[in-house]
C-alpha cells in the first residue's frame, strides 16, 4: 500500500516529512515532535500580533488544534513551517479580532525572548505604544520580517500573497509604524 506522501511526487523533502508521514500514518508522539519543534515560533507570532501574553497562549494552542485537525489536508506546495506560519498569523488575526481587551499590552521583548533569550535590552515606550496602535495584520508583517526574520518570500507564502505584496504590506506597515511612533515622541 502507497503512504499518503511522496516526497518526489510532490516535488520537495521537506525536514519535517518524516514527522507529518508518522502522524498521517498513526503515530501521535510525531505531532508531539512537530509542536515541540514550532511551539516557540508560533508563540512568537501570537504574541507579536496580540500583545499579549495570556492571549498569546490561547491562540498558540487555537493554532496547534487546527493544524492537527487539518494535517492530513496539508498539501506539501510549501513548507510546513510556512503552512503553520500562515496558520498562525490567520489564527491570531482572528483572534485579535475577536478580543476587545486590547488594552493591557505585553512588551515586545517578551514575544522576542521567546526565540532570542539573550535579548536584554529594553524597547522604548514609545514602541511599545506604536505598536499596539497597529492593525493585527501589520503587526503580523512586522513581526515576520522583524523577529522572525522570514524573507519576503516566506512572508508571502505565509500570509497566502505573492512576494510584492509582502512587499507592499511590510512597506505600508513601516510607514504607518513611524507615524504612530514618531507621535508617541520616539526619536
Amino acid at each position: 500500500m502507497s503512504s499518503a506522501f511522496d516526497p518526489a511526487r510532490n516535488g520537495f523533502l521537506d525536514e519535517d516529512s518524516k514527522f507529518i508521514e508518522s502522524f498521517l500514518l498513526g503515530d501521535q508522539t510525531a505531532f508531539d515532535q512537530l509542536y515541540v519543534k514550532y511551539y516557540e515560533k508560533a508563540f512568537a507570532i501570537a504574541k507579536g500580533v496580540l500583545l499579549n501574553e495570556e492571549e498569546a497562549h490561547d491562540a498558540t494552542q487555537e493554532i496547534f488544534t487546527l493544524v492537527h485537525r487539518n494535517l492530513k489536508g496539508f498539501d506539501r506546495r510549501s513548507k510546513f513551517s510556512t503552512w503553520l506560519y500562515r496558520i498562525a498569523v490567520n489564527r491570531s488575526i482572528q483572534y485579535s479580532r475577536a478580543s476587545k481587551r486590547h488594552a493591557n499590552h505585553a512588551p515586545l521583548t517578551e514575544a522576542h525572548e521567546q526565540i532570542a533569550p539573550e535579548q536584554t535590552s529594553i524597547p522604548d515606550p514609545a514602541i511599545e505604544h506604536a505598536m499596539g496602535i497597529l492593525s493585527p495584520e501589520d503587526r503580523a508583517v512586522l513581526t515576520l520580517f522583524y523577529w522572525d526574520e522570514l524573507s519576503l518570500s516566506e512572508i508571502g507564502e505565509s500570509l497566502g500573497v505573492t512576494e510584492n505584496a509582502a512587499k507592499t504590506r511590510l512597506f505600508r506597515a513601516r510607514d504607518r509604524f513611524k507615524a504612530h511612533y514618531l507621535r508617541e515622541g520616539g526619536i
